[in-house]
Formats: C-alpha cells, sequence, structure tokens
C-alpha cells in the first residue's frame, strides 16, 4: 500500500492516503472518534483494484495535526475538501463510521456538487442531546484526569456484547491506536461533536442515494433512531446486521464490505 501523502491545511499537516488512482469510481473512507485510517486497511486491500479509495486522518486523529480546542464537523468537512482538491478528486462516494458520518454530513451539506452518494455507518443525522452533550462534557473531564484509562474502558462497548470476546485483538488494537491520541485531540473532537447542528435537512435534500449500516447490538445508536432516518432520503438503502455493535465494518467485514462496493458501484452506473 502506498505511504501517507501530505497537504498543508491552515497551516498544519493533513495526512492521507490514495490507492487505485486509475479508476474514476472513487470511495471516501472517514474513520470514527479516536481512530485513522488504518481502520480501513482490510477495506482498501480489497477495493484498491475495482476503485479509488481516499482515507483521510481527520484533524487531531492519526498523523494529522491538532487545530485547537474544538475541532467542529464543518472544519472537518472542510479538511477533507482540501484533501479531495489536493487529490484531484472531482465527484465521490463517502463513507462515514460514527464521527466521520457526521463529518460526511456537514460535507454534503457545504459540498453537495461533490457526492454521487453517502454511506453511514452507525451514524445519524441529529443533534446531541442535552443529556449527551453532558456526557460529553464529563467524557472530556475524565480524559483530562486519565486519558489512557478512558480510551481503555471506551473501546470494548463499541462491540457488541454477545460476541465482545471474540473481537478481543480487534479491541486491543484499537485501544492501541487511539492511545496515540493526545487528550488535547481527544477533547477537541468531542467539544465539535457536542456542537454539531441537526442535518435532518442534508437527509431530506439529498438527490444522491444514502446508504445506512446498522447493528442490532450498537448501544450508542438505537435501532430505532436508525430505521426512521433511513425513511427521509429520496434515496435509501438500508443494512441492518444482527449480533452487531457500533463497529459494524469490523465485526461484520464479511456482509458489509461487498455491500458498501456494490453501493458505489451502484452511484456510478
Amino acid at each position: 500500500m502506498e505511504q501517507h501523502r501530505t497537504l498543508q491545511f491552515e497551516g498544519k499537516t493533513i495526512h492521507y492516503r490514495d490507492e487505485g488512482r486509475e479508476n474514476p469510481r472513487t470511495l471516501v473512507l472517514l474513520h470514527g472518534f479516536m481512530q485513522n485510517l488504518d481502520v480501513w486497511s482490510a477495506y482498501t486491500l480489497w477495493y484498491m483494484r475495482s476503485m479509488r479509495v481516499v482515507c483521510i486522518d481527520l484533524p487531531g486523529h492519526g498523523l494529522s495535526a491538532t487545530y485547537g480546542e474544538v475541532h467542529t464537523m464543518d472544519f472537518m468537512a472542510r479538511a477533507v475538501r482540501a484533501v479531495l482538491a489536493d487529490a484531484g478528486v472531482e465527484q465521490c462516494v463517502m463513507a462515514g463510521h460514527s464521527m466521520g458520518g457526521y463529518v460526511a454530513l456537514a460535507f454534503a451539506e457545504n459540498y453537495p456538487f461533490l457526492l454521487r452518494g453517502l454511506a453511514l455507518l452507525n451514524s445519524h443525522a441529529l443533534a446531541d442531546s442535552p443529556d449527551k452533550r453532558q456526557s460529553r462534557r464529563e467524557a472530556c473531564e475524565q480524559v483530562c484526569m486519565n486519558r489512557a484509562g478512558y480510551i481503555v474502558g471506551y473501546i470494548p462497548p463499541l462491540f457488541d456484547e454477545s460476541r465482545r470476546s471474540s473481537y478481543s485483538q480487534e479491541i486491543k488494537d484499537l485501544q492501541d491506536q487511539c492511545l496515540e491520541m493526545s487528550a488535547e485531540s481527544i477533547v477537541a473532537a468531542q467539544a465539535g461533536m457536542a456542537q454539531r447542528p441537526s442535518r435532518m435537512r442534508v437527509l431530506e435534500q439529498l438527490e444522491v442515494p444514502v446508504l445506512f449500516v446498522f447493528g442490532k447490538g450498537d448501544t450508542r445508536i438505537p435501532l430505532e433512531l436508525g430505521v426512521s432516518q433511513a425513511l427521509v432520503p429520496h434515496h435509501a438503502e438500508i443494512m441492518v446486521l444482527d449480533k452487531v455493535g457500533h463497529m459494524s465494518f469490523m465485526e461484520e467485514r464479511d456482509y458489509v464490505r461487498p455491500r458498501l462496493q456494490n453501493f458505489v458501484e451502484t452511484c456510478y452506473a
């Protein structure tokens, strides 16, 4: 696989990977909170001969710089736009997991002309509830007091409880990946998610297909909430996975990976 590429965005460095550039069909993959572009390695290796795949370290994540106390979803979307301009991508299908889905929705609101399709993996378009914003504030306090303890405890509940022991290596790998992230960057991402607005209107107005992927065992996004949002776009497709939590693209890779590829092919048909 190709080494990281870099660009200067607002005075600092953003890292990304760009594989299969000779292919006109382009899939952009946006990782979730505290992750980085390496979570998509199994997808990139599988896709790179049939489509172009761009994976990005969002601001404050992976090798990309931290920019301040708050990384809003709109700010991250601007960084994504800068990457696509640097890579010469004119249109793409964008898939975002969890926080990456929030960034993808902000991108869809600001740059709809660049999208051929949108995929939301364990993500949704609503703003945080007051209780959720309070939970994020408490999480920031915990990070400042015990960053490593917060990270180690945060990861296991992302996986479906009934099969969590089967993913012990994936959980450890994610914990190790997240431990590379600074407390400053974690807090900036949490603060940015807390400030995001509802983007239900974006779903209503999008003219491109939208794919939703949910796990029945996702404790962070109730299935009822996800399914209700899948009724909003003009053209929506939904994939619901049994015994799967918040990490659907890891927990059921053999189902999600071909489904996402098929979605890209449909969007470019």
